[in-house]
């Protein structure tokens, strides 16, 4: 199971992105709202106590100082994925993207780009897909489409102009 949490309500939107990556594949997660600021013991509560209830990963996004993502990494050992995500308060996202990204040693967060929430699906399904087999055929199936679904533009191309590239 993945934990996917976000530090605030605003998020949702961008994390439902990982959500629905993961329900494509059939991979179970859990979805809440947890901020490091504002209920700092619910986030130490759920870092401590998610691979007891079964997380295999977390995957955690915020908007401006983003400090969640690192929070909940230094309190377990799971991988925490972490999604920077450009918040109203924001100029340009990359106050969420360099909290995320410049961890101390030690505690690492695998961060994708800003807004990356389906990214940080995908890379909890291939955590996951190296111990369950099932996940690992599902998720070659899912590079398989995005194979045929380049090739197929590749022939739309070819047949719309004459001097398109034909190997």
């Amino acid at each position: 199971m993945v934990g996917i949490i976000m530090g605030s309500q605003s998020d949702l939107k961008i994390m439902e992105q990982a959500a629905d990556f993961l329900k494509s594949l059939d991979i179970s997660y859990e979805l809440t709202v947890v901020s490091a600021h504002r209920t700092p013991k619910r986030m130490l509560e759920y870092a401590e106590t998610a691979k007891n209830r079964g997380i295999s990963v977390i995957i955690a996004g915020a908007g401006g100082a983003a400090h969640l993502p690192g929070m909940v990494a230094s309190c377990t050992t799971l991988p925490v994925i972490g999604v920077p995500i450009l918040s109203s308060n924001s100029i340009d996202g990359w106050d969420s993207v360099l909290s995320i990204l410049q961890m101390p040693s030690g505690i690492p967060v695998a961060t994708v780009a800003l807004n990356g929430a389906a990214n940080a699906g995908i890379l909890a399904a291939k955590i996951i897909g190296t111990f369950d087999d099932g996940v690992a055929h599902k998720l070659q199936q899912y590079q398989n489409s995005l194979e045929q679904k380049v090739l197929g533009t590749v022939d739309e191309i070819k047949n719309s102009h004459p001097n398109a590239f034909d190997r």
